[in-house]
């Protein structure tokens, strides 16, 4: 969603609210990660003394299959993050966010911030056991008499 901030920059102390939803359509393209509900986007540009921040907040619900027991499970996820933005700059700099024309899509900012900090490992559960080595089952549900034939 393309935000319009040419008043924001010349009125100190202005803000300007963000809330919206990216659809699961928009992020289908994404390997590793599926999204079956929308990714909600909130947050606010803020004007402090002539510097424009944005905070935002992406929360999402990701379904994913474990990568020990393939067990498919489902699991929400919420990150903030704040950045400067700025109108131009210099150099190539990471530090800003660069606002074209006095207006910022805010997407290309959400989905990589929230991708960069979703696990790489996804696991259904912290103390996952996985799957047996010889036989295949899944150790979390049930047992098997392999592990002593493995001597």
């Amino acid at each position: 969603m393309t935000f319009q901030l040419k008043q924001l920059f010349h009125r100190e102390g202005d803000t300007l609210p963000v809330d919206y939803e990216i659809p699961p359509q928009a992020l289908s393209q994404i390997r590793g990660y599926r999204f079956d509900q929308p990714v909600h986007v909130t947050g606010t540009f803020r004007n402090r003394a002539g510097i424009v921040t944005l905070d935002l907040t992406v929360d999402c619900v990701l379904t994913a299959e474990c990568d020990r027991c393939l067990e498919l499970f489902v699991r929400p996820y919420s990150f903030s993050f704040t950045h400067t933005v700025v109108l131009s700059v210099n150099r190539d700099n990471d530090e800003y966010i660069v606002a074209q024309d006095a207006q910022l899509d805010v997407d290309e900012v959400a989905v990589p911030d929230l991708l960069l900090q979703l696990p790489t490992k996804l696991l259904c559960r912290e103390d996952c056991k996985g799957l047996c080595m010889h036989c295949g089952c899944n150790l979390n549900t049930s047992s098997c008499d392999c592990q002593g034939d493995l001597a």
